[in-house]
């Protein structure tokens, strides 16, 4: 379920396409709070110093050490972003890192309803894409209180209201 990567590391974005001349690069799905000028990342097999920070929350652009030019952004294009999971600063409550959601029972109650897939930033909240236990189909769910209950990182489940999503 959702992008893998080694235990112990979050993902910070993925190497979008090149800006410019030097190396620099958009950042898909930016996690702006692990993006820190001077954070080593690794992209692929490689850890690299971030050397440049630029744009917005939103629209992250990066040059990171050994990237010198256009052709070597587009080289890494596609590839994931990550930082050690010890350098992520602390989350509020009620906060997860998306890693912690992916793979997660869903419940209503006592009734299974399916398994998180991945969490999605959409314009108004983040939801959870779960796919549900019927055949595949996917229901997404807002991380409000409304719909989400409680999340149990330890058991691995999270509980909500089909009946608030029209669900039921």
């Amino acid at each position: 379920m959702g992008v893998s990567h080694p235990a112990g590391w979050l993902r910070a974005g993925i190497v979008g396409r090149p800006h410019g001349l030097d190396g620099s690069f958009h950042v898909s799905e930016p996690k702006p709070e692990l993006l820190v000028l001077g954070l080593d990342v690794c992209i692929g097999a490689a850890n690299r110093a971030i050397t440049r920070r630029a744009g917005f929350d939103r629209g992250v652009i990066l040059r990171v050490q050994g990237c010198e030019d256009r052709a070597g952004a587009q080289a890494l294009r596609g590839e994931a972003l990550l930082v050690p999971r010890e350098r992520a600063p602390e989350l509020e409550p009620e906060e997860w890192w998306a890693e912690d959601l992916e793979g997660c029972t869903v419940h209503d109650a006592r009734r299974e309803i399916g398994v998180v897939k991945r969490l999605l930033a959409l314009p108004s909240c983040e939801v959870l894409e779960v796919i549900l236990g019927d055949g595949g189909r996917e229901l997404l769910v807002p991380l409000i209180k409304d719909a989400v209950r409680g999340v149990d990182l330890d058991r691995r489940e999270i509980e909500i209201d089909l009946r608030f999503l029209g669900e039921e």
